[in-house]
């Protein structure tokens, strides 16, 4: 059986299986990516034009703590792999080794222990990016890197084709740019341009003390810009005022 096979097998078992909608087309391809390279957890996410990195959909919710905490300390195999647009490898020596923060964070908050990054084919919504995660680090030089470069090539066709045959505003982007990790994370880009005002600030600088924040309290960055935006807490309650 071919990898398009495969692929295609795995998808329609996901499709079949739920979720559905178009929105949740990334979460249906990791979780396809996942069955048909045999690892044990899948994630997909994309950096914009504007330079904002966006999860697309992961294949577990372990899988999606992964990215949310690479994204907490801005660091890790994934972002590694988007910025220099070459594929990442690392077992548990080289995470500890090269991003100690995210590494004790995946450690103590995932059963993970080693990470492969592949970049993407860039498209309609920027340098996008497939990770895939192992709970045991020998199984990563038995990964078969054809097969996962080909599964990464599937899916990016697989999500420049949903946006080609659907209707959407230029200024939004497809329905898939749109899922609920997606949402999630548009939270911390809002609270962050509001901390920035409230800082005097730019909104990147406000991002990293909010990524400090976080770290700080054993919190995402997430469930942070979620209590800025809810009211439970305020901007001198996260980052306190600089003295005079």
């Amino acid at each position: 059986m071919t990898i398009a096979t495969r692929f295609a097998a795995a998808l329609d078992d996901v499709t079949a299986r739920g979720p559905t909608g178009t929105e949740l087309l990334p979460e249906r391809l990791a979780r396809a990516s996942a069955a048909t390279l045999g690892v044990d957890g899948a994630g997909l996410s994309v950096v914009d034009a504007a330079g904002r990195r966006i999860p697309l959909g992961s294949s577990s919710s372990a899988a999606s703590c992964a990215e949310r905490l690479q994204f907490t300390t801005g660091t890790g195999p994934c972002l590694e792999a988007q910025r220099t647009r070459q594929p990442v490898f690392a077992v548990h020596a080289d995470l500890h080794r090269r991003w100690p923060l995210f590494a004790e964070l995946l450690t103590t908050e995932t059963p993970f222990r080693a990470a492969v990054a592949l970049p993407l084919r860039e498209d309609l919504a920027g340098a996008g990016a497939l990770d895939l995660y192992f709970t045991d680090e020998t199984a990563v030089p038995a990964l078969d890197v054809f097969a996962a470069v080909a599964v990464g090539e599937m899916v990016t066709a697989e999500l420049t084709e949903a946006a080609v045959w659907s209707d959407w505003p230029a200024e939004r982007g497809p329905d898939w740019l749109h899922g609920p990790e997606a949402v999630r994370r548009a939270s911390v880009l809002r609270a962050a341009g509001r901390a920035g005002l409230a800082l005097n600030t730019d909104a990147a600088t406000a991002l990293v003390l909010l990524r400090s924040a976080a770290y700080a309290a054993g919190r995402s960055v997430e469930e942070l810009a979620e209590d800025l935006e809810s009211g439970r807490l305020h901007i001198e309650d996260v980052v306190p005022p600089r003295s005079a």
